[in-house]
């Protein structure tokens, strides 16, 4: 066979990364298929709300997960920023702050934790697993000293609305004076989901930023010869990752309509989880947003399917440990191929 009928013929197949995303949406499509079989309430309108709503959390701290996995690295601190950017958050508006302008310092006090994770990367070159691992015991830490490990609550109705509002809900009022719930609407965590991965998706195909992400974790020498700033670059993605995560807070606390600086535990595995699943490569230089969303999904119906069928957290626990060892094990399968 010519180079050129070669070069044709791969033009036309799918690449391994193609090739994985197809199965994770595959494998989504077999445990939703399995779960409305083991629960009839779990293809209902309320539970599918209940899965987004599980899963916009899961899935904010994907989409920075994924960017960091791409450049060759890993973000362990992402559930402990979360918990901070909310305690941040919560302080600001019990110093009498709006609530608005206090979620927005509590996603920039996040973000500020990824700068310094990129910076103590690049600069001083630990490696990001000693290095988000130091910043998880450091921002889990200052919560708990900022707030005595209580949580701070009272925080007005305005606070609860991103967590707790939704879209296009409909609502009719009874003979007897009570309201019923016609649709309950779309929650607005799906809908910023929705916006963030859009937003991800496209700078990771369409600017130059993503192209250089991507050449980062492809070949870190190539790139810097190619002139590229290697520093700028994985400082940008470890900050967009704190960031997200502390968007992802101010979802998660404002569906507590509490601050909680123990939540967000174990977080980080769960979005490390979504990326491999979804086809990012731990070696770097592959990844999707597209993909880490189908695996935030898996994860969230797997969760939600587990406890409709009444399993055991442990169990549930034990289930997604196998399935991430399958997926870096699918993934080490590819590299080698």
């Amino acid at each position: 066979m010519s180079e050129v009928q070669t070069r044709s013929r791969m033009r036309f197949l799918p690449s391994g990364s193609a090739l994985h995303k197809l199965s994770a949406l595959i494998t989504l499509l077999l445990l939703i298929l399995a779960f409305s079989f083991t629960s009839p309430a779990f293809l209902s309108v309320n539970n599918g709300l209940t899965v987004l709503l599980q899963t916009a959390v899961i899935g904010l701290l994907a989409i920075g997960m994924t960017m960091v996995i791409i450049t060759g690295g890993i973000d362990l601190s992402v559930g402990s920023v979360l918990a901070l950017s909310g305690v941040v958050t919560g302080l600001l508006i019990k110093a009498g702050l709006p609530v608005v302008p206090a979620m927005a310092l509590g996603v920039v006090a996040g973000g500020v934790c990824g700068f310094v994770n990129g910076l103590v990367i690049t600069k001083m070159r630990i490696t990001p697993f000693v290095a988000t691992l130091g910043m998880m015991m450091i921002a889990r830490g200052v919560a708990l000293q900022l707030t005595g490990a209580a949580p701070i609550s009272r925080l007005g109705e305005t606070f609860g609305a991103l967590g707790n509002g939704s879209f296009f809900r409909v609502v009719e009022m009874q003979a007897n004076g009570f309201p019923k719930v016609i649709f309950p609407g779309i929650p607005y965590p799906a809908v910023l989901l929705l916006v963030m991965a859009v937003l991800g998706a496209y700078l990771l195909q369409r600017r130059q930023i993503g192209r250089h992400i991507f050449s980062v974790g492809s070949n870190e020498e190539a790139a810097r010869l190619s002139g590229v700033d290697v520093v700028r670059t994985k400082i940008w993605a470890y900050t967009a990752s704190g960031a997200l995560a502390g968007l992802a807070g101010m979802v998660l606390m404002s569906r507590l309509v509490t601050i909680q600086p123990n939540e967000g535990v174990m977080y980080e595995l769960d979005a490390i989880a979504a990326s491999v699943i979804g086809g990012a490569s731990l070696m770097g230089g592959v990844g999707s947003i597209s993909g880490s969303m189908i695996g935030a999904f898996i994860i969230g119906v797997l969760r939600n399917g587990l406890n409709m069928a009444g399993t055991s957290a442990f169990i549930q626990q034990i289930i997604i440990g196998v399935v991430v060892i399958g997926a870096v094990f699918i993934d080490q399968m590819r590299n080698r191929n």
